[in-house]
């Protein structure tokens, strides 16, 4: 296999590591409660509707960032205070682990939308998955988060692809039956 092929594999199964996504992570963690609720307020909305927390925004932004990643940063701000932190993969893991017999077939269609979503669907679908995770007290890997959607509109779509395989492939505890 040639070093290009190699390179090819792994770009699209994994996403890229970003050093600011996961400094901006830690910064969030360490957020008081009047903070996280500012920023919670503003939840699924986009910088523009959201001049309340800017400030906030960008005391936490630190460098690094490019201008055309702040809204994907923004969003990311917004949602952290909605569900706590884990680890243990994408998105669609975490999603995976509320998935019951009994909630399948709608959280399966609710997973497929979020999946076919684009930029302007994407913050009220990330907010109704991410709110859910934490009503289930299920967390999610902020830093990983953050990286998939800075790759969210890659031609190979390989961000989605990735949380599909995550929340619809079997588990070896796999109980549910689809008909």
């Amino acid at each position: 296999m040639t070093a290009e092929r190699i390179d090819a594999r792994h770009a699209t199964t994994a996403p890229p590591r970003h050093a600011a996504a996961a400094a901006f992570c830690e910064r969030l963690e360490a957020l008081g409660t009047g903070d996280r609720a500012r920023l919670k307020r503003c939840a699924g909305r986009d910088m523009g509707q959201s001049t309340e927390a800017l400030g906030l925004f960008f005391r936490l932004l630190g460098s690094g960032v490019t201008p055309w990643q702040e809204e994907t940063f923004f969003l990311v701000a917004t949602l952290f205070p909605l569900a706590g932190s884990a680890q243990g993969g994408s998105l669609g893991a975490s999603l995976a682990r509320v998935r019951t017999a009994e909630n399948a077939p709608g959280l399966d269609r609710r997973v497929e939308r979020l999946l076919d979503a684009d930029e302007a669907q994407l913050p009220f679908r990330l907010r109704q998955a991410v709110h859910l995770l934490g009503s289930q007290r299920v967390g999610v890997e902020w830093p990983r988060l953050l990286a998939d959607l800075l790759q969210w509109e890659h031609p190979t779509r390989y961000v989605q692809k990735e949380w599909a395989r995550a929340y619809f492939a079997p588990r070896e505890t796999e109980d549910i039956t689809t008909e």
